[in-house]
């Protein structure tokens, strides 16, 4: 059994998937890097293949008709071998030194029979064009170098998230909570860090910056224009992430805070999306949204509108809308998000 394996969910990446798979090979035979075609119509196919061939036992090209990225995740979950999982997106890249570091603990944690559930590192927004690269590290929020449960979390304050990529995730845990990411569907990569939460009962956070998260293409799905040509696949990951999970259930009050902050974020941007569009269909999408949260449960309808950032993102009429945008822009630049 490898200890690692690596998912790359890969369309049409023919320009950066090299310099994705370059900066995993260093994890050597104890790592498998699955790279996922997902129905590619370029050059990523052959290059999926060259590199199974050149590193047999170590990276697997694996070719699917398109379903979008939930469905290649799937298929890494599906087909790993490791005993932790990792997504890197064909765009993004890691830090050698860091893998090494991360690679060394996994293996050391393994032979102590101390698996963690989940493991935590830091990752850096790899903004194009910015001068000052912002690291998103946990340093004040997660004891570092141990083993420790929820009860030892300081306060995760809103603005700082778990992200896909910032975990490493135990497979099994990912099987046996079911996770099944939704196909030809942007943004499930908060599903994919954000359903299983209730399950994780141990983590380790190392400090070091191993996630190199790349940011700017006019064509990303981060880019806010195209978030809102995609605003029905953003709410429709925010009404699933609302619907598999019961937060009123989760039994720990931190993570359950956590989780409550986490879903506000992201309906908060489903709502700034809609009204930064300003056209009144997707007016009318932001009315919806709120209207199914209450039908779905008035009480998380509650706490979401009680809470600053839902309160703003919900003043009446066109002044109400300017001051919501402003405030979404503001904690645009606190984060650091695209």
């Amino acid at each position: 059994m490898k200890l690692l394996s690596i998912a790359i969910p890969s369309y049409n990446s023919q320009d950066y998937l090299e310099h994705c798979v370059n900066s995993l090979l260093s994890g050597g035979s104890e790592v498998e890097i699955l790279i996922i075609d997902d129905g590619s119509e370029d050059a990523t196919g052959q290059i999926a293949d060259r590199y199974e061939k050149k590193f047999p036992g170590i990276v697997r090209a694996i070719h699917q008709e398109n379903g979008g990225h939930g469905a290649a995740v799937n298929t890494g979950i599906a087909n790993a071998t490791g005993l932790y999982f990792k997504v890197v997106d064909s765009d993004d890249w890691v830090d050698e030194d860091s893998y090494k570091k991360i690679l060394t603990k996994l293996r050391e944690l393994t032979d102590r029979q101390q698996q963690p559930d989940m493991l935590i590192s830091n990752f850096v927004y790899e903004k194009q064009g910015a001068r000052h690269k912002k690291v998103m590290r946990y340093t004040v929020e997660f004891p570092k170098n141990q083993l420790f449960g929820w009860d030892e979390v300081r306060h995760l304050r809103k603005g700082k998230y778990i992200l896909m990529h910032s975990v490493i995730y135990r497979t099994k845990l990912l099987r046996d909570c079911g996770l099944k990411l939704p196909e030809h569907t942007f943004y499930v990569d908060n599903l994919f860090v954000y359903t299983p939460l209730p399950y994780v009962r141990t983590m380790y956070y190392m400090d070091v910056n191993f996630y190199r998260y790349f940011i700017g293409r006019a064509d990303q799905s981060v880019n806010e224009t195209v978030m809102i040509s995609r605003i029905d696949q953003q709410i429709k990951v925010n009404k699933l992430m609302a619907e598999q999970v019961d937060l009123w259930k989760v039994p720990d009050k931190k993570l359950r805070r956590y989780m409550f902050n986490y879903l506000e974020i992201i309906t908060v941007i489903s709502t700034v999306l809609c009204l930064r569009s300003g056209t009144e269909e997707n007016l009318r999408k932001k009315r919806e949204l709120w209207k199914w949260i209450r039908e779905k449960d008035e009480r998380l309808y509650h706490r979401l509108r009680r809470g600053i950032m839902g309160q703003s993102m919900n003043l009446p009429g066109k002044q109400g809308r300017k001051i919501s945008v402003a405030a979404y822009k503001l904690a645009q630049k606190i984060v650091g998000f695209n």
